[in-house]
């Protein structure tokens, strides 16, 4: 019988330390380190400690804040139709705009939270 990876007597070995060598990784991947880690704790951090987003910020002009803002007062929660809205006449994605609700809905609790 083979003794491949998560066959008993691997497991057995595994369990003494005296495991066989680690497979390979896939073919392709080799050298590669998944997006947001890296080897050196420093390196790729942002200012505040957070790993260092795939893509840059959104800077979003005074129009569409004013858009984004006036439909977050008549309703806190986006319903699909008006994402859709919103995101053709702002010339943004619909995630950006689902993102942008939700960061305003804890932008909202914070506000409320502190008055109090």
């Amino acid at each position: 019988m083979q003794k491949g990876p998560f066959s008993v007597e691997w497991l057995a070995q595994s369990s003494r330390g005296g495991a066989p060598r680690p497979r390979s990784p896939p073919r392709g991947t080799a050298g590669r380190e998944s997006p947001g880690m890296s080897r050196d704790p420093g390196q790729g951090a942002g200012p505040g400690g957070g790993v260092v987003p795939g893509r840059p910020r959104t800077k979003f002009s005074p129009a569409q804040l004013q858009e984004l803002e006036r439909s977050f007062r008549e309703q806190r929660y986006i319903g699909a139709g008006e994402k859709r809205r919103l995101a053709a006449a702002l010339n943004l994605s619909q995630s950006q705009i689902k993102t942008w609700f939700q960061n305003r809905r804890m932008k909202f609790k914070r506000q409320t939270q502190d008055a109090r």
